[in-house]
């Protein structure tokens, strides 16, 4: 009986000692788990943090083209608001004058739209019609200068047609002016027209 109880009692150590041995074994996996697991979160971050820079690079990005077309869309727009407004300015017939003074002064702002206004009023009017003085401008180039959000100043090169009753024969003539423009809503009006 007692090698039946010592082989029982080696059976029960042995068991224990595997027990014991699967118990570190099945903890050894574990252990091992733990390091893929912290370098799966170390790359998921990364990934993370790539994406977010990615997607902020992106934004400045379109930011920048955006911001790029509209400063192109302005400094076209200026230039040919420029040009029109010049020919306004400078276009007038007998008949229709009052109507394309006043068409002109819409396009104008600051002390430039009371200067014309009063030299329209006292004398371009008065002497189109006595004189029936008729002018034709056309802007044969045009140029940025410069802009700056609100101001742009735009080079023209102006060629006038004027007729009268004194002479019918149009006098031709071409002139310079810088034309300096202030940004109101989508317009662009004149500020200042001055020869050069």
């Amino acid at each position: 009986m007692s090698t039946a109880t010592e082989t029982a009692s080696t059976e029960i150590e042995t068991s224990t000692v595997a027990e014991s041995e699967n118990a570190v074994t099945e903890e050894s996996p574990t252990v091992e788990t733990t390091k893929p697991s912290r370098h799966r979160s170390l790359i998921l971050g990364a990934s993370v943090c790539a994406v977010i820079a990615l997607a902020a690079v992106l934004g400045i990005f379109q930011y920048k083209l955006i911001e790029a077309d509209r400063v192109e869309n302005a400094r076209v727009v200026a230039v040919q608001q420029a040009r029109d407004s010049a020919v306004a300015l400078l276009s007038y017939k007998p008949d229709t004058v009052d109507a394309d003074v006043a068409a002109a002064r819409h396009r104008l702002t600051g002390p430039f739209l009371g200067y014309y206004s009063k030299f329209t009023d006292d004398v371009v009017i008065p002497a189109s019609k006595e004189k029936k003085i008729a002018t034709t401008a056309t802007v044969s180039a045009a140029s940025l200068m410069s802009i700056d959000g609100q101001h742009a100043r735009v080079l023209l090169f102006v060629n006038q047609s004027t007729t009268s009753a004194d002479g019918p024969t149009p006098a031709q003539s071409a002139s310079s002016v810088v034309a300096t423009l202030t940004a109101t809503d989508d317009t662009w009006l004149i500020e200042k027209f001055d020869p050069i």
